[in-house]
């Protein structure tokens, strides 16, 4: 697979760790971080956390540059249910460069779809990554 001028390429070995990601029977917060490499334009994975807080991710993500985030969340329900969503962040702050952020959001959808998560949102500010604002998304997905 190559890249194209719009979409950056999104290798078989981390398509095959979203896919285990994805089915993992731990119960804690998870995430993966991944960006793009400019010099073979391909989706790398950057970290990747177990067992972690929201605050933790948050210390992770390179605040000045886009990043693609996905996290498996433990969300308590009202009735006491427990539910582990994932979702898939989309992170663009405001002062990068127009051709990164073009770049990232040329891929952000097939990225999204090769993973096959349909929970995505679009983040400015790392510091609105909460437990608050993912309960809420919860809540909007259900």
């Amino acid at each position: 697979m190559t890249a194209s001028n719009n979409f950056s390429t999104i290798p078989e070995e981390l398509k095959g760790k979203m896919k285990k990601f994805r089915f993992r029977k731990e119960k804690t917060i998870a995430a993966i971080i991944m960006k793009i490499n400019k010099d073979n334009d391909e989706v790398e994975l950057e970290e990747e956390l177990e067992d972690c807080t929201i605050e933790e991710i948050q210390e992770e993500i390179c605040a000045q540059q886009p990043r693609y985030i996905v996290i498996s969340y433990k969300y308590s329900h009202g009735d006491g249910r427990i539910s582990y969503p994932i979702f898939f962040v989309y992170y663009s702050p405001g002062g990068c460069s127009t051709a990164l952020q073009m770049r990232y959001a040329g891929t952000k959808s097939r990225l999204q779809q090769e993973l096959g998560i349909t929970k995505t949102f679009i983040i400015e500010d790392i510091e609105a990554l909460t437990e608050e604002y993912l309960n809420t998304q919860v809540e909007f997905y259900r």
